[in-house]
């Protein structure tokens, strides 16, 4: 298992959630994670999620 960082913001930059998530992999990390992200409401807010490197795997504006 891989531990990725979860953050969303409100356009103000504040931070509505900031979690660290386990996938299996990368691909695992954005398929998963994205189904996350809409589970939490949060698929419109301004989102990342990136590896332990800092690479993103899922951005959104």
């Amino acid at each position: 298992m891989q531990t990725f960082r979860f953050t969303a913001f409100e356009k103000t930059g504040e931070i509505l959630k900031d979690e660290a998530w386990e996938f299996f992999d990368e691909a695992t990390a954005k398929s998963q994670g994205a189904e996350k992200i809409e589970q939490l409401g949060l698929l419109e807010k301004t989102h990342r999620l990136v590896n332990s490197s800092g690479k993103l795997i899922l951005f959104h504006v």
